[in-house]
């Protein structure tokens, strides 16, 4: 290297009248470069300096070595000291003496002496040499480092240590960071300091930290670092924004700026260690430069204690890159995370679980066993294990045993409670399956508050140490299954959601027929042709006979219909598939009840459906659904034919009993039809009218008015007849069937009347007149206009006798 020299000091005065200049240049130095130098070299005597010092009041005055970078990114070392008046007393004497670094800053190597171990070389000049300023081969030399002094200074700031390698951290990092203070009455501490700083820095950037040991002005000192004497420093407080003060002549704290990071405090803690060896080593490692996980991981295993924050940090790194360190030093981390015992903090717990997860089964027992135990032992304290606990196989024999003994106590008072999370009884399950802990009189506790969770709310339950502990314990795998199993055949929308939203699924060999079913619900559905085929195929995925197992059956039903009834169809369809046995065994007789009694009027699988139930299920069919089976299977008579007698009354006493809307709406619909029909007995007319009843002759007057009827009236001259005497007779009946005549009369019958061609007119009057009586007339009369309403007077009037046919 070729590095350029400069003195600078104050002489006589040159003919510009002023006392300061360059005494001594290198060859080649622009002008630019000195006038710039020349701003930052100067030196203030402290505020109390004696005005001609003795020579050993000269050698307390403090040092100013400096770091700055110039405009061109060059960087200009300097060593400033008062050497005493001059010879008139009128100006203060001192002398510079500066190198110029030309590489720019942030270039320099990546070895070699940082610009703060120049503090104390023996190649500062004090005066001008007399034999000029030839330029220098390298920086100057370092002084001599006296380290028991050095490790005193580290133990005398140690409380301040991790503060302030924050604070370096920032400055490196963001140009905008507060400049650091140092108020200490020796400028030499200021230097320990800096070294410190450029110590935990990458070496690059610890070439071009800035920094002066002293200055009597800093609020006008451009460095990063800036060393005060202590009357200097007073000022600076309170202006946090701009400054971090380290004020250690009034053991002052530094000003708040949050809590130190981890790396700053891992630091710090190398330090007081006088381990400082540590920080270079751990630049060999694959890190970022404030890493704190690779310093925390080399400082334990140098057995150098740190707080919860770096252990876990010391974990995480090392589980990432346990091929970084050797096996003794990962033995001597491991030892250290996992003592001493008692309470810790979860995240470095689960940190430490980390590690041994990437450990296990890489790494001999001795560097997984002191894990293992803080794993275990914590998860037995805390009732919470982790997801990754270690093999059996991480653990000695005699560990293994000496632990079991140590946590068998805990570890069952912990299961027996069952008080805990699904995740954390899974977990203590498999910490008793790790150390051999015979917990086999729990199991089934445990199993049944798994089994409960996992369908009370699945996704939350089937995490991973309950997806691990069924997967690693086979007697947990059949307890929890066979136990889940009788709950979905309680709850079989439960188990189908349980289905849904996990990964669980009973395998082959497994004895769980209600679990089967409800695992393969959503794709049997999608699958089946209707929902008779889902439920089939369903019975046939359950694997046992609904002759053997009826429940299933239930399941089954449950599944495919979701707890509703089937259609009626479907209903007959199934009870015709299975037989009326296996559904009184299973309890789902009363689906296929309420199958056919929730149906709409009129469905005809309902009415085909109701004499089965009402004769296989006699028995069991309560009193309050029987009416509602008893119409419908009335309507089935009505409509094939053979009903017997006593239609009207029969409809009227059931309708009575309270049934459900369909199977009475269907009955007097279907009772209705029969009595509109031309075969209908006169008996059963004569007591619908005598019913006066509102809803069955709302039934028939709905019924009159279907195309059937209508279509009838205008082709069948003998049946238009017959309904004009119907509708036209029992005049002393009550005020409902007075308003049903009068409507069907006037709403249906003139209509189709007026219809007719005269000679379809015609032939109805002759089937009246064959009736007998003066049905042909009293018809001729109502089709004249107005003639009806004296017509009805009429009929009024000889209420008391009543010569009409209806019956």
């Amino acid at each position: 290297m070729n590095l350029a020299q400069l003195h600078y000091t104050s002489a006589p005065p040159g003919p510009d009248g002023s006392g300061f200049r360059f005494t001594a240049v290198s060859p080649g130095v622009p002008a630019a470069l000195l006038r710039e130098a020349e701003q930052l070299i100067g030196y203030e005597p402290p505020r109390d300096a004696p005005p001609r010092p003795g020579p050993q009041e000269l050698a307390a005055f403090p040092q100013a070595l400096s770091l700055n970078v110039l405009a061109d990114g060059s960087r200009l070392l300097a060593r400033s000291v008062y050497t005493g008046a001059d010879y008139s007393g009128r100006w203060g004497n001192f002398h510079a003496h500066a190198v110029h670094l030309p590489q720019p800053a942030g270039s320099g190597p990546a070895v070699g002496e940082l610009p703060i171990t120049a503090w104390g070389s023996p190649q500062w000049a004090a005066a001008t040499p007399e034999g000029g300023a030839p330029a220098l081969a390298a920086v100057p030399a370092p002084g001599r480092l006296d380290r028991a002094a050095l490790a005193a200074f580290v133990a005398d700031r140690a409380p301040w240590l991790a503060a302030f390698f924050s604070d370096v951290r920032r400055l490196a990092e963001d140009p905008d960071a507060p400049q650091v203070v140092l108020v200490e009455a020796d400028s030499e501490a200021v230097a320990r300091w800096i070294m410190l700083a450029c110590s935990v820095l990458p070496h690059q950037r610890g070439q071009w930290l800035t920094f002066t040991t002293y200055t009597r002005r800093p609020q006008l000192a451009r460095q990063r670092i800036i060393g005060v004497m202590p009357e200097d420093g007073p000022g600076l407080a309170g202006q946090e924004h701009r400054y971090r003060v380290y004020d250690a002549t009034r053991a002052a704290a530094p000003t708040a700026a949050g809590e130190p990071d981890v790396w700053a405090d891992t630091a710090a803690r190398v330090w007081r260690a006088q381990r400082q060896d540590l920080v270079a080593a751990v630049r060999r490692l694959a890190a970022g430069p404030y890493d704190a996980g690779p310093l925390a991981a080399l400082a334990l295993a140098a057995d150098i204690a740190l707080p919860s924050p770096g252990r876990a940090a010391a974990a995480d790194w090392a589980a990432g890159h346990r091929d970084a360190l050797d096996l003794g030093r990962l033995q001597a981390l491991a030892l250290a995370l996992g003592w001493p015992a008692g309470d810790r903090d979860p995240a470095e717990v689960a940190a430490a679980g980390r590690l041994l997860a990437a450990l296990d089964g890489w790494a001999p027992p001795a560097a997984c066993e002191p894990l293992v135990a803080l794993t275990l032992t914590e998860a037995v304290r805390t009732g919470a294990p982790p997801a990754a606990l270690p093999t059996a196989g991480a653990l000695g024999a005699a560990v293994r045993g000496r632990l079991a003994a140590e946590l068998e106590p805990g570890l069952r008072a912990a299961l027996g409670s069952l008080a805990g999370e699904p995740g954390h009884s899974a977990g203590l399950l498999r910490v008793a399956s790790v150390l051999g802990v015979d917990v086999g009189d729990l199991l089934p506790g445990t199993a049944r508050q798994l089994a409960l969770a996992l369908l009370t709310d699945p996704e939350r339950a089937y995490g991973a140490a309950v997806r691990a502990a069924l997967a690693e314990l086979p007697a947990l795998r059949t307890l929890v299954l066979d136990r889940l199993d009788s709950l979905a055949a309680g709850d079989p929308a439960a188990g189908r959601r349980l289905f849904e939203r996990t990964a669980l699924r009973p395998a082959a060999a497994d004895a769980t027929p209600h679990l089967r079913m409800c695992a393969g619900a959503a794709a049997t559905a999608a699958a089946a042709p209707d929902r008779v085929g889902a439920l089939n195929a369903l019975l046939a995925r359950s694997g046992v006979s609904l002759y053997a197992e009826p429940l299933v059956l239930r399941t089954a039903m449950r599944l495919v219909w979701e707890g509703d009834p089937p259609e009626a169809g479907e209903a007959g369809m199934v009870l015709m598939a299975t037989g009326a046995k296996v559904h009184r065994e299973a309890g789902t007789w009363e689906l296929l009840v309420q199958a056919a009694v929730r149906a709409p009027a009129g469905d005809g699988g309902a009415e085909e459906l109701a004499p089965e139930l009402l004769g296989q299920f006699q028995e069991e069919i309560p009193a309050r659904l029987r009416p509602s089976l008893l119409l419908l299977e009335l309507a089935r008579n009505l409509r094939s034919g053979p009903a017997g007698g006593g239609w009207v009354r029969q409809a009227l006493d059931l309708g009575s009993l309270d049934p459900e809307p369909g199977p009475r709406d269907g009955a007097y619909a279907a009772l209705c039809v029969r009595l509109l029909a031309g075969d209908r007995p006169d008996s059963e007319l004569r007591a619908l009218v005598e019913s006066n009843d509102a809803e069955l002759l709302a039934a028939y007057r709905a019924a009159a008015r279907t195309p059937a009827v209508r279509d009838r009236l205008r082709l069948d001259p003998g049946y238009a007849a017959d309904c004009f005497t119907v509708w036209s007779s029992q005049p002393q009946a009550g005020a409902a069937w007075q308003e049903t005549r009068t409507d069907l009369l006037d709403g249906v019958l003139r209509p189709a009347v007026r219809s007719l061609t005269a000679e379809e007119l015609a032939g109805l009057e002759r089937s009246l007149a064959r009736l007998g009586g003066r049905w042909a007339d009293e018809f001729r009369s109502w089709q004249r206009p107005g003639a009806f309403g004296r017509l009805r007077e009429r009929f009024a009037g000889r209420r008391s006798g009543g010569d009409g046919n209806g019956g």
